[in-house]
């Protein structure tokens, strides 16, 4: 079957190779399906470079998150059946950028019948962690004031939608003009654009002396340190990455003198401790999407043969909305 595969650590572009691989032989709770698409994911970038805190042993085929077709179910696994089409998490090191692949079926969910599969690959991770950040974590409430960074991505679409839906009202940060478009029809309320002068300003000017109740960072860096000056009385920050390349490292005595939270979120964890939480999760994004008010943003159908361009591309910041992979044909 035709696979990509990193046999060395470094950029997308210059170390993926496309081999002929026989099927991946299915694993105890496992399943083994047909890639129909892969939405490409931050976290496929930095695993390709060996930054990520998943680091598989070489070789390996990356894309964490897809849309199948079960062919095969492995000892141990119930609630699935083959032919099912389904969506998300795929177990690296046999990953989505192939013909076929393996999913823990603890990560895998039903595709919604109202979606393609481009879209469907794209609903898991990022409006999961959309979705669990703001509701589990923040507790986000209707007439509250979200403030979400990179939000012409794709989790942070994600995050502008499901703020939407929860009622919130939803500042959006972007990195450049191109991408106010992008988070304006995602249904954000407000749209700054960091590359116009100083963030906190901006931030500042957009909120009011109110400030943001919830913060949805991704980015670290300098968004977290501006986010600090902003968050409201009472207000959460949830942390949810460093796209930026630089963690910060919160000054605790800030957090108690202006009285707000820091929440951390790894999205992931709650498949292996608490899988009721995504199932819920999911239920609610499918619910939502079927009343038309989330849905992932597909910016570009990337054909196989192109998936090391789209990853450079969403390593150097380029792309909006969710880059998806079409399945090797």
């Amino acid at each position: 079957m035709r696979t990509w595969q990193v046999a060395m650590l470094g950029e997308a572009a210059d170390v993926l190779e496309q081999v002929e691989l026989p099927p991946p032989v299915v694993q105890p709770g496992h399943l083994r399906v047909r890639v129909l698409a892969t939405a490409l994911n931050f976290p496929d970038v930095l695993m390709v470079r060996g930054h990520y805190q998943v680091r598989p042993d070489l070789p390996f085929t990356p894309g964490v998150e897809v849309c199948g077709e079960v062919l095969e179910l492995g000892p141990g696994v119930a609630g699935h059946a083959v032919g099912d089409r389904v969506i998300g998490t795929a177990a690296v090191p046999n990953g989505g950028l192939a013909a076929q692949c393996l999913m823990p079926a603890s990560g895998a969910f039903a595709a919604p019948p109202s979606m393609g599969d481009a879209e469907a690959s794209a609903l898991t991770i990022g409006h999961q962690t959309a979705y669990v950040g703001l509701v589990r974590r923040a507790a986000l409430e209707a007439g509250e004031t979200l403030l979400v960074h990179a939000a012409a991505g794709g989790v942070g679409t994600a995050a502008v939608q499901v703020g939407k839906a929860l009622g919130a009202r939803v500042v959006a940060v972007v990195g450049s003009p191109a991408k106010v478009d992008a988070a304006r029809a995602a249904g954000a309320d407000v749209v700054v654009d960091r590359s116009a002068g100083d963030l906190v300003a901006l931030l500042k000017d957009a909120l009011g002396r109110q400030g943001a109740d919830v913060v949805f960072d991704p980015v670290g860096g300098d968004a977290y340190d501006a986010s600090t000056k902003v968050v409201a009385f009472e207000g959460r920050i949830v942390v949810v990455g460093f796209t930026s390349g630089t963690i910060p490292a919160p000054a605790l005595n800030h957090a108690l003198v202006k009285n707000y939270a820091v929440l951390g979120l790894h999205w992931g964890l709650y498949l292996e401790r608490d899988r009721a939480v995504a199932t819920a999760a999911h239920e609610q994004l499918v619910a939502w999407a079927d009343a038309g008010l989330v849905r992932p943003v597909v910016s570009e159908r990337v054909p196989f043969d192109d998936a090391p361009g789209a990853l450079a591309r969403l390593a150097a910041g380029e792309s909006t909305g969710r880059l998806v992979v079409l399945g090797a044909r």
